[in-house]
């Protein structure tokens, strides 16, 4: 069936209008014509052959008009072989094969005899323009709009193409920037941090003092690592890349790695994980770090030294992603972006999820982002 629509750009409408141009022509040739003169058993077989054609005239028009012109001794009108015309000029323009279909048509058997014997000039003219020029004309007219508008179609995609690069270029360019930003005070900011932490664990007055600094220079020193990848991605990977779609567990056994590091802090936090692992795509693993990563951190902002619960569950094919808080009177004095829920929702939607944040009514504060996963053996 699609090999058949080829024929007509794979547009039904367009095999609907030929249908019904041969239907037309098959009935006015029928209704109009002369079967008496010169071959009455004739006429009726090759005004169907002329008519059905007609079907094949944007594939083989000149085929077509041969056939017409074929059909034409047996009293067949003129219209199939207008419509032939029209086929071959439409699809070839100028052309010889557009010229040869000119000649014969101006040599077939209904024209002829008034060639031969012209009542006048202007029934000459008449003729000529009628059933000749007039098809032809046609046709070169419907041809040279198809190529203008070819030509208008490859100018808009040029456009397209050439908006599309400067968009990149410029998207880019605004990524350098940013990372150029972010190096020169982020970094220098947070390698402050490192430096001045590791000096006081070096001459803390007492253990508690110098573990707290410690853990202040290993989580500036990780924050330091994870800026640096970050300002790769910004500097040197292409605009639009996407990252791999590597399944596995390995960026989940990673939130051990990360509550570790909190509780380092003073802070209490549970985590629970499903054993095993599930096996998610790494756009998924990375949210659900960060989502607890995020969660975390605004759990230390607005409540601190209360009690965090973390916990991934899967159900079916859905990776639950909770975390709750406690909710308490006073927060901590760190200022906060305004961004943390914004780009957290924004990364689960990214991967597939959705996300719910809010008090619940038993006095503590919930994060809950469900995942799609495809548990792989």
């Amino acid at each position: 069936m699609k090999r058949w629509l080829s024929w007509w750009d794979g547009r039904p409408a367009l095999l609907a209008l030929d249908v019904a141009v041969a239907a037309a022509v098959i009935v006015v040739s029928l209704t109009g014509g002369d079967p008496r003169d010169p071959h009455p058993a004739l006429y009726v077989p090759a005004v169907v052959v002329s008519g059905l054609a007609l079907l094949a005239r944007r594939r083989w028009p000149f085929l077509v008009l041969l056939v017409a012109v074929a059909c034409m001794p047996a009293g067949v009108t003129l219209l199939p072989l207008m419509v032939a015309q029209y086929s071959v000029a439409a699809r070839h323009g100028v052309s010889v094969l557009t010229g040869v279909a000119v000649v014969v048509a101006g040599i077939a058997g209904n024209v002829l005899p008034v060639l031969r014997d012209p009542g006048s000039f202007t029934l000459v003219v008449v003729v000529l323009g009628t059933y000749v020029l007039g098809p032809v004309l046609a046709g070169l007219w419907m041809h040279q709009r198809a190529v203008l508008l070819g030509v208008l179609r490859e100018r808009a995609d040029e456009a397209e193409r050439t908006r599309t690069l400067l968009a990149d270029r410029a998207v880019f360019a605004e990524r350098r920037r940013i990372a150029r930003e972010m190096h020169d005070v982020v970094a220098h900011r947070v390698t402050a941090v490192a430096l001045q932490a590791g000096a006081l664990s070096l001459r803390a007055p007492d253990e508690p003092t110098g573990q707290a600094a410690e853990t202040i220079r290993a989580t500036s020193a990780l924050a330091l690592d994870e800026l640096r990848g970050i300002l790769r991605v910004l500097r040197d990977a292409p605009v639009g890349d996407a990252p791999a779609e590597d399944a596995g567990p390995g960026v989940l056994a990673s939130l051990e790695d990360l509550v570790d590091g909190v509780a380092a802090t003073g802070a209490r936090v549970e985590l629970s994980l499903p054993d095993p692992l599930p096996a998610v795509p790494d756009q998924v693993g990375r949210a659900v770090y960060r989502v607890v990563q995020e969660s975390l951190t605004n759990a230390g902002k607005h409540a601190p030294h209360a009690a965090v619960d973390v916990r991934l569950a899967v159900t079916g094919d859905r990776l639950t992603v909770e975390v709750t808080n406690r909710l308490t009177p006073h927060g901590s004095t760190v200022p906060g972006s305004g961004y943390g829920l914004v780009g957290m929702r924004e990364r689960v939607e990214l991967a597939g999820g959705d996300l719910r944040t809010g008090p619940t009514g038993d006095g503590r504060f919930r994060v809950l982002a469900r995942f799609p996963v495809g548990v792989r053996p």
